[in-house]
């Protein structure tokens, strides 16, 4: 039987037609490939990502709260110098402006007696006296030297009453709110951060 030819124009598309069969097979393979190694390295990044996301929000959240610490704890620094430089430089000036508004709400009290510092007595004397012509105060005024009183702390005391001034009181109250804050601003973190 004598064999018969294919054409060669045929054999030529027949084997172009299948390049460009094996050739599209081997673009959506490829393309299938790049996108399953794609998703893999998306998986494997947002699983590190996710794994590091907590321990550096919680390295964030504790710098921010050292930070928030270490600003009050300057602050208050800074406020207590002051303060002291305020007390050593005019040691009677809050002690007589306690004095003139107690004088303008006791008319009616029959005495009233400050202590204070021996060093600031007369002065405050003097000036409680001079308040006491505007004020209306018409009682008796005593003026104590008390050495257990620091400089710039006082007492005033009437019959049924008294104001005290004592910074060394008065910084641990600032003290006690200052670490309620901390504190409870700490806590506050911790709620919105899931803690």
């Amino acid at each position: 039987m004598p064999m018969v030819g294919i054409p060669e124009d045929v054999v030529a598309q027949l084997v172009a037609a299948a390049r460009q069969e094996a050739y599209a097979e081997g673009m959506a393979a490829g393309q299938r490939n790049a996108a399953n190694t794609a998703t893999q390295t998306i998986a494997a990044a947002s699983g590190t990502l996710a794994t590091q996301a907590g321990p550096m929000a919680a390295a964030l959240d504790e710098a921010m709260a050292r930070h928030r610490s270490e600003a009050v704890e300057l602050a208050l620094g800074i406020g207590r110098k002051l303060a002291l430089h305020l007390v050593a430089r005019y040691p009677q000036a809050e002690l007589e402006a306690l004095v003139s508004e107690c004088l303008s709400s006791l008319g009616g009290v029959p005495h009233l007696v400050i202590r204070c510092h021996p060093d600031l007595a007369d002065a405050i004397r003097d000036n409680a006296t001079a308040q006491m012509a505007h004020s209306g105060f018409s009682g008796r005024l005593v003026v104590m030297g008390d050495p257990d009183i620091r400089l710039g702390d006082g007492r005033i005391e009437w019959v049924d009453g008294g104001v005290v001034r004592d910074i060394a009181q008065t910084a641990r109250e600032i003290d006690r709110q200052i670490t309620s804050y901390l504190s409870a601003h700490g806590r506050h973190d911790d709620e919105e951060n899931g803690a």
